[in-house]
């Protein structure tokens, strides 16, 4: 199995909605079976014995109740899912359909299902299986429970400043993931995209059908280009969107025959739509979108862009303290190993601000904490990156005028303001 095809395999697994189901509906059957057997050698107090009557209601009662509540489950998620794709965007699902809560209360109430069903044909007249008609009852009230708990966490995480902070955490988790790959020994070099060495390649890797890069087996180029004698140099970076017959990947140095070109290709993952797992940025583009159909004039709640600000300024932060630079092996006079291109600090500040301050220019909320959010980073992101921040608190300067200009609120439009409005800390 290529790196790919098990970055692929695990991602399915990861986002099924049936595995887990399917899992629970088979443990069920097999401890359905096993419970007739160990019902003949148990020996449970008389408090938990049943006569067979009452053992064939009970077991009939859980097979109906757990059939209802995974009708019942289903519905409400299709209706959450509803509500939360209309106040977000169809992104939620992503998140939706990887939470362990959904997955596990359809696995315990199918397995209940099953357990119930295989147990049924046990029940007779002068053989009770006590103990499993004991069990059923309790895989119920297990799915009734964890319903419960599933139904909280998805009703909290409607909230769109609750999904923006869960984006925010998986792309730290990214941020950490690529910084892990940039300190070990034989990290690869990485430039800001495009990148374009000198001379001929030995050969040009380009894509058999079109996807978006989804993630990079670092670890795997990195080891192939030194085994071969090569410089493998990725034309683009993680989340890009490539075309069937465009370069994906340029050797130099020796060339290693046209056998090698389906091997590179297998140590990068394609997808129909870019992923978390090693694109940080993508992280700030669910979070930007959120922010910005807030502000549309159909939804009209510049609250909740504040609130994604929020989120979006930790993890700028982190992306703005954080320097590959002295982790990457040097260009210069490189002839083996791996080059990948990487995107700027320019390029992550623009994709978190441009669209909200275009969308958001109009909201004094939004722009007072645009500027705060600007503010702090100057102060805390690495010196040779503040310059790029003082050019966005230009870019909001000129919005703000052009807006607030020959208004009596330009003096409140043109402040600081962590909480947008009405915050103690704002400067005046």
């Amino acid at each position: 199995m290529t790196w790919s095809v098990a970055f692929r395999l695990r991602r399915y697994l990861r986002e099924s909605l049936w595995v887990m189901p399917l899992v629970g509906g088979a443990v069920g059957w097999f401890g359905g079976l096993a419970s007739t057997d160990l019902s003949g050698i148990s020996d449970l107090s008389t408090r938990w014995q049943y006569s067979a009557s009452t053992a064939e209601a009970v077991l009939a009662a859980v097979v109906a109740a757990s059939v209802g509540l995974v009708g019942f489950v289903v519905t409400v998620s299709v209706l959450i899912v509803q509500m939360a794709t209309g106040t977000f965007s169809a992104r939620y699902m992503r998140i939706f359909y990887r939470d362990w809560a959904f997955k596990a209360v359809l696995a315990v109430l199918i397995g209940a299902f099953t357990f119930s069903y295989t147990l049924m044909r046990a029940v007779e007249a002068d053989d009770v299986p006590n103990l499993g008609v004991t069990m059923a009852g309790a895989f119920l009230g297990l799915g009734v429970l964890l319903f419960v708990i599933f139904l909280d966490r998805a009703i909290h995480r409607l909230r769109p400043v609750a999904v923006a902070a869960l984006v925010a955490d998986a792309g730290r988790r990214a941020l950490h993931q690529v910084l892990e790959e940039a300190a070990r020994g034989d990290a690869p070099a990485v430039v800001p995209a495009p990148y374009a060495p000198p001379g001929e390649p030995a050969r040009v890797v380009t894509m058999v059908r079109g996807g978006a890069i989804q993630a990079i087996d670092f670890r795997g180029l990195g080891r192939w280009a030194r085994e071969n004698d090569s410089l493998v140099v990725l034309r683009h970076p993680v989340g890009d969107f490539i075309s069937a017959g465009a370069v994906l990947i340029e050797l130099y140095g020796r060339d290693p025959g046209p056998d090698a070109e389906e091997r590179l290709r297998s140590m990068v993952a394609l997808g129909v739509e870019r992923t978390i797992e090693q694109d940080p940025a993508f992280a700030v583009r669910i979070m930007v979108d959120i922010a910005i159909r807030a502000l549309s004039p159909a939804v009209n709640d510049p609250t909740t862009a504040v609130q994604v600000l929020d989120h979006l300024e930790d993890l700028l932060r982190l992306v703005g303290q954080t320097d590959l630079s002295d982790r990457a092996a040097p260009l210069e006079d490189m002839e083996t190993g791996l080059v990948v291109p990487v995107r700027r600090w320019q390029d992550y500040l623009a994709l978190s601000v441009t669209e909200i301050r275009e969308y958001g220019h109009s909201s004094i909320q939004v722009v007072r904490r645009l500027r705060a959010m600007l503010e702090e980073l100057a102060d805390s992101v690495l010196l040779e990156r503040r310059e790029a921040v003082v050019l966005e608190l230009e870019r909001l300067d000129d919005a703000v005028a052009r807006e607030w200009g020959q208004t009596v609120d330009i003096d409140l439009a043109g402040r600081a303001d962590r909480q947008g409005i009405g915050g103690p800390s704002a400067r005046g």
